[in-house]
């Protein structure tokens, strides 16, 4: 019911995808800061499509949520049972990733949201909207934020492979459901774009 061979299987197809490149490095940070047991709502920040197999570094079952057009990533998002929304229909995006995203937390299963809802086009965190903060309230789930660098830098402008690339995942310390509960959603929302973009900067200064 929560797909984890699904998810295991996807797991070892994106190791193999950054493993045969032999001077790509990825380095994953804080994951000491995961409870396995526990389902999240994981925060990402947007810069490309890679940012979707870099998240599979994370030891967690999750279900994205996308829009419902991926380049070659659409089909697998249907297949691993994943949230695609339709973008351009706002309430009726935003009924659905709530409903499927409280059925996929009670399963026991993470939701990973890109909370910007579009990617960055010059690598920075941009203006977060509320739908990952309204589902952590109503599925009395964890926050847990997650900050991508170097994804973007990985594929250059005319679509060749720096291969030479390295990627940092870190995870910051999750929002526990209870403060979430509490926390005005703004406020909130607020709170942890700050400290992404914090993380964010810190992770480009010891580069």
């Amino acid at each position: 019911r929560a797909r984890r061979v699904v998810h295991f299987l996807s797991r070892v197809l994106v190791r193999i995808f950054f493993a045969v490149p032999p001077f790509w490095r990825q380095r994953v940070e804080g994951l000491g800061r995961i409870d396995r047991r526990r389902p999240y709502v994981i925060v990402v920040n947007h810069n490309t499509v890679i940012d979707i197999p870099a998240l599979y570094y994370l030891p967690l079952n999750f279900r994205w949520v996308s829009k419902s057009k991926v380049p070659f990533f659409g089909q697998f998002l249907f297949l691993h049972g994943d949230i695609c929304i339709d973008r351009g229909r706002a309430a009726e995006a935003m009924e659905q990733l709530l409903r499927e995203g409280r059925m996929w937390i009670a399963r026991g299963a993470s939701v990973a949201v890109f909370p910007e809802g579009t990617r960055s086009k010059d690598g920075e965190i941009h203006r977060f909207k509320a739908g990952a903060f309204t589902l952590a309230k109503e599925a009395g789930a964890d926050i847990l934020p997650v900050v991508l660098d170097g994804t973007k830098s990985l594929i250059g402008p005319k679509g060749l492979f720096d291969w030479r690339n390295r990627i940092t995942i870190r995870v910051l310390p999750p929002v526990p459901a209870g403060e979430v509960a509490s926390a005005d959603t703004h406020e909130l929302m607020r709170r942890v774009h700050d400290y992404m973009c914090a993380a964010l900067a810190d992770i480009r200064n010891n580069r």
